[in-house]
């Protein structure tokens, strides 16, 4: 029987990174796929942007000096020559005395070198009154003054944002390289266990971890694979690891990892890991019965049985890494707010404090949800973690703390 080695967090936070090296793939998906989603790569603009200097006005393409010293009182009168066609490249050539009907986005013609709004002009015929004068350049955007052909648009390892795939749409970018989504592979351990649509008699329980555990897996935009609930059985655990480790980039077992008789995931994990198991006990609590190591080359987990001991571990030493190898951990959500009252903590463990938070008068303040790691409720209730460190006793009311918002 396995005993536990309780090792500090930050040590097991180095030993998971160190084996997870060079996990990250890519591939080439459709811009429209793309939201969400790392670049691989930096991508370059293949044309300038606008690709044609603009009108951004309803109104004349002339020649600016053709309207100095026009006003109100003293207007010139123009010759107009003709009309730009939306989408359309123009046939006119725009001479001095001469102007052209231009729509906003219009693509400006040749000679103009401004456009005036049609607010401060008067038409009758082909004779165009203008009653102000324009700059070189007024009311119209240039080619490539947004983007130049060439240009790095967007730098490897940046995530997706909605504003990022119009840019590239914009730029008939069609196709681009992103760090391809891990497959994360998920198995509930327990005799007593059924799933959500068997019928449940007496001493048995339903499966809460895989749907728990695979939600957080999509959560994170990876993609979850159940591995189905496997008895507390060395045989079945095994088969159901080497059915998985072909198909995964990572393997999560939730429950059998503690050191009792029916506890087999460690052994497993151990009789077919490349090495003998990295992590069997991390200072923490929730969580603290929590297993690490490779099975060729997968990084497999051994979460504890109690769900929410298995989230918070999986938040905290699983999602991290499945986030690198899509090219970087995402931006956590975080608030600060004071702590509602005393709260004690053996030092030499990392707690994690579920908390509820209430807006009052001064700001924010969490309060801890009360209840064991067994009890789900604790984290529904609950809108976030608050972390106390290795090496404090507790904390005191009225402290300020950071919640990691869920």
């Amino acid at each position: 029987m396995a005993f536990f080695e309780l090792i500090t967090p930050l040590k097991a936070r180095e030993i998971i990174k160190s084996n997870i090296k060079s996990l990250q793939k890519t591939e080439g998906i459709k811009v429209t796929e793309a939201l969400g989603r790392v670049t691989a790569e930096d991508i370059l603009a293949s044309e300038d942007l606008p690709a044609f200097t603009k009108s951004v006005m309803d109104g004349y393409a002339l020649r600016a000096e053709d309207s100095f010293g026009a006003s109100e009182e003293k207007p010139k009168t123009l010759e107009l020559v003709g009309e730009v066609e939306m989408g359309a490249e123009p046939k006119v050539t725009v001479e001095s005395g001469q102007a052209v009907k231009i729509p906003t986005g219009g693509m400006l013609p040749a000679g103009a070198e401004g456009v005036i709004m049609i607010e401060e002009t008067a038409l009758k015929g082909d004779k165009l009154t203008i009653y102000n004068s324009i700059s070189p350049g007024e009311n119209i955007v240039a080619q490539g003054s947004d983007i130049e052909t060439g240009q790095v648009v967007l730098a490897s390892e940046h995530r997706l944002r909605a504003q990022d795939i119009g840019m590239l749409a914009g730029l008939g970018i069609a196709e681009v390289s992103v760090y391809r989504r891990p497959k994360v592979g998920v198995i509930s351990t327990g005799n007593e266990l059924i799933s959500l649509n068997e019928e449940r008699h007496l001493g048995q329980t339903r499966d809460i971890n895989t749907y728990s555990l695979c939600s957080l897996v999509e959560e994170l935009g990876a993609i979850a694979v159940p591995g189905g609930i496997i008895e507390d059985n060395e045989e079945s655990l095994k088969e159901a690891v080497i059915n998985l480790v072909d198909q995964v980039d990572f393997i999560v077992v939730s429950g059998g990892s503690s050191v009792g008789v029916k506890d087999v995931t460690y052994t497993v994990l151990n009789e077919l890991g490349d090495s003998e198991v990295l992590i069997h006990g991390i200072a923490i609590k929730p969580g603290k019965p929590t297993i690490f190591n490779l099975v060729e080359g997968v990084p497999a987990y051994g979460l504890p049985g109690h769900p929410v001991s298995a989230m918070v571990v999986f938040k905290k030493f699983v999602a991290p890494y499945i986030e690198a190898v899509m090219g970087g951990e995402q931006e956590k959500r975080h608030i600060e707010a004071e702590f509602s009252q005393n709260l004690s903590s053996d030092p030499g463990r990392e707690d994690y404090i579920r908390v509820k938070l209430k807006k009052e008068a001064t700001g924010w303040v969490a309060k801890p949800v009360q209840g064991e790691s067994s009890l789900m409720m604790t984290m529904v209730a609950a809108d976030g973690l608050v972390k106390v460190p290795w090496s404090k006793e507790g904390l005191a009311a009225g402290e300020v703390v950071r919640v990691e918002l869920f």
